[in-house]
């Protein structure tokens, strides 16, 4: 694409809906392959994390997420954490849209996963504790479940029926089971 991405992104911080809702998908859109331009606004999307604004953090979380795989100095080895504190977040929507887009993070590379398995193992276990703590389980095990659809380890299969497996609720025990059903997707 011939849009600068910094401007973009710009138009993220704007308190206007409309503009922020467009950036955002020009972001996704312009991130889907890897691009060479990832540095240039990594750091700014780290630090906006922390924004103010719950929807400037759930954009910029899941524009980190989707350039994870445009990351060949593996800095999201040192900012992963800033990342899956997002899926903590006060407001449930923009926790939801980063544990949604994380498992991006996995299929980076090895590293990658095994930092991602678990940081999602850490928020499995901390579920039972939250307000929608349900809701998030099943979306950290449809984040699994997208990212072992992608690279096809093993490895994230079996965490993520160890995870279910912990579940003492017979009925959240069955439907999230139901993520990791033959053939499902």
């Amino acid at each position: 694409m011939d849009e600068n991405p910094q401007t973009i992104l710009d138009q993220v911080f704007l308190e206007n809906r409309e503009a922020q809702s467009k950036a955002y998908y020009e972001l996704m859109a312009m991130t889907e392959p890897p691009v060479t331009w990832a540095y240039a606004v990594w750091d700014r999307l780290v630090a906006s994390l922390k924004h103010k604004d719950n929807l400037v953090r759930a954009i910029t979380a899941q524009v980190l997420c989707n350039l994870a795989k445009s990351d060949p100095k593996n800095r999201m080895l040192r900012d992963f954490d800033a990342l899956l504190e997002v899926t903590r977040d006060k407001r449930f929507v923009t926790a939801r849209h980063c544990l949604q887009a994380i498992w991006k993070v996995g299929a980076a590379g090895q590293a990658q996963r095994q930092i991602l398995l678990d940081g999602l193992t850490l928020r499995f276990a901390e579920c039972p504790a939250e307000k929608n703590g349900s809701l998030t389980r099943a979306d950290i095990l449809q984040s699994l479940r997208n990212l072992y659809n992608q690279v096809a380890d093993e490895a994230i299969r079996e965490r993520a029926l160890a995870l279910i497996e912990t579940e003492t609720d017979p009925k959240y025990r069955k439907k999230y089971a139901g993520l990791w059903r033959t053939g499902r997707k």
